[in-house]
């Protein structure tokens, strides 16, 4: 019976995405080649004085990136420090400036790690002029930034890569707001809520007395999935029933989370002009899924003991509403993408099937990935898979016509490495430094040995992949965390997207060169292979050893 049910599940996963998988990817392509402006985004423009007819070249893209990401940072750090201040505060304090500054990185970079509970730390004007504005921007940048990359081999001999302001306007006006829309509507429809009532007293069936809260949660909800922000309305985030409220919701959170992500290979393969090499890296993202999916549902099932064998599996942490499939098909979703929403609590999983949750981060969120970031990411992977068959062969390696000299594999290197240096350092530093290792194993950790030790590298893999889940036993908000979380944080963004778009940069300028009997195909099985081969050697090479030391070695004792 789970077999068929978990086969039913993911045949209509995949049929949904596969029927939106052409029409938006061909949407989103119109939408960043066409010249023509809308009305409102031309007063947009006149208001911020753009030109919208003039493009930049990458250092100008990526000064816009960095100036409407620190605005953004500013913005969300104030509203927060003035909260008792602003209307909808619900007599709700300041929050304290480290926290602060973590939630204001977090939101920012598309992380949307909270270390807090929401209902009860912030107001609901902080929740939707400042929070849920940043999903929309923070998703729309990941977006411009894999645009950005696609021009980049789409161009030929030129010194820009479009326009940031334009790509920023566009993908919110144009994709994210309408699409949020609808699904805030439908989120209704299975009911989410929607109020401004604030905190309900009600008398329990015991005669105690408990504080419901309410707040504008499904418009919240909806472009927390859609734009793979994640983060919650509430403290247990989509295992809430304000948030998830049944099995149905649970699965159109999911396409949600999947849907921008899965179709931008149509907008990559429409855009330079093969559909091809889209579903090249579709066939490559939709494997890794899978795999990961069928891994962390096995090891669910297969957890040992007296209680998850009674249960028919490992169901602590998990919601009877969804059970143990409901529950590693959300969890794979969010965690292979940048998402971090969570319906179950991934501390409680299985010493393995946390450790899937923890590599699907770990090979940077390419299978889909976030929305744009798993693009461009895969992007880069593709190029270093090209650079090393041409090695084998001894050719100079091209990719849609894009020879690939010193200067690309710098910045494709140099872009696979930032991250996992992020999370190691991290990791390695928060036992290395013997104050701040006695209040991590003090107040952070909940669990000792192995498993604490597990606790602090999802931390830290999570913020600097820009996922925001955690496994819920670690306490967060200490001053080393909140601080040295906030800049994995914001590293992890930013320094991706600087390779990205110098790379960009540097594949406009050049002509395209023909293909000849020596070129790779990068549309056939054989490079969908040697894709997914260098993904998982990448980081495997890379997270092994740390991965020993935590899941592997409390899955495998």
């Amino acid at each position: 019976m789970y077999f068929w049910l978990f086969i039913a599940q993911v045949a209509t996963l995949v049929l949904i995405l596969g029927l939106l998988y052409r029409p938006l990817g061909d949407y989103m392509a119109t939408v960043y080649t066409t010249r023509k402006n809308l009305k409102v985004e031309r007063g947009i423009y006149r208001l911020i004085g753009v030109n919208p007819d003039s493009d930049q070249t990458w250092p100008v893209y990526l000064r816009s990136v960095l100036a409407v990401s620190a605005i953004g940072i500013l913005i969300v750090y104030g509203m927060q420090r003035l909260q008792q201040f602003l209307p909808y505060s619900l007599g709700l304090p300041a929050v304290p400036e480290g926290l602060s500054f973590n939630t204001a990185i977090s939101f920012v970079t598309n992380t949307n790690w909270q270390s807090y509970s929401p209902e009860v730390t912030m107001g609901y004007t902080v929740q939707m002029a400042g929070l849920a504005v940043q999903n929309f921007v923070s998703a729309a940048v990941g977006i411009a930034v894999a645009i950005a990359l696609v021009r980049g081999f789409a161009l030929r001999k030129s010194g820009t890569i479009g326009n940031f302001w334009v790509d920023l306007i566009r993908g919110t006006i144009r994709i994210l707001l309408p699409l949020s829309i609808i699904a805030a509507i439908v989120l209704l429809a299975g009911g989410v809520i929607q109020n401004f009532n604030g905190f309900q007293h009600v008398t329990t069936i015991t005669g105690a007395t408990q504080s419901i809260p309410g707040g504008p949660v499904a418009s919240q909800e909806a472009i927390k999935q859609l734009g793979t922000n994640g983060g919650g309305f509430f403290n247990v985030n989509s295992a809430h029933p304000f948030e998830n409220p049944t099995p149905w919701t649970n699965i159109f959170a999911i396409i949600l989370m999947l849907a921008i992500p899965f179709a931008l290979p149509r907008t990559f393969g429409t855009m330079v002009g093969d559909k091809r090499q889209g579903y090249a890296i579709l066939a490559t993202m939709g494997t890794l899924f899978i795999a990961s999916l069928v891994a962390m549902t096995l090891f669910e099932f297969d957890g040992s003991g007296t209680a998850p064998i009674a249960a028919g599996g490992a169901m602590e942490g998990k919601e009877t509403r969804f059970g143990i499939l409901g529950s590693t098909l959300f969890a794979t979703s969010s965690t292979i993408t940048s998402t971090g929403a969570v319906n179950s609590m991934h501390d409680s999983y299985t010493a393995l099937g946390g450790g899937v949750a923890m590599i699907n981060m770990m090979l940077g969120e390419v299978a889909p990935g976030g929305v744009g970031s798993g693009l461009y990411g895969i992007l880069v992977i593709a190029i270093i898979a090209v650079f090393i068959a041409g090695l084998m062969v001894g050719r100079t390696p091209e990719y849609l016509g894009k020879k690939l000299g010193a200067r690309e594999m710098k910045l494709a290197s140099l872009y696979i490495l930032a991250t996992p240096t992020l999370v190691l350092v991290g990791t390695a530093l928060s036992f290395a430094i013997p104050a701040v290792r006695a209040d991590i194993e003090k107040t952070s950790m909940w669990n000792p040995g192995l498993h604490g030790f597990s606790e602090v590298l999802y931390a830290f893999t999570s913020a600097g992949n820009n996922n925001g889940s955690a496994f819920a036993g670690l306490t967060a908000n200490t001053p080393w965390l909140n601080s040295a979380l906030g800049v994995v944080m914001f590293l992890g963004r930013f320094l991706p997207i600087v390779f990205a778009l110098a790379l960009a940069g540097s594949l406009a300028a050049q002509d395209r060169v023909p293909a000849t009997a020596g070129t790779l195909p990068t549309h056939k099985p054989q490079f969908i292979g040697l894709l997914i081969g260098t993904i998982i050697l990448v980081s495997a090479l890379t997270y092994f050893p740390v991965l020993a030391l935590g899941p592997l070695a409390e899955g495998l004792r």
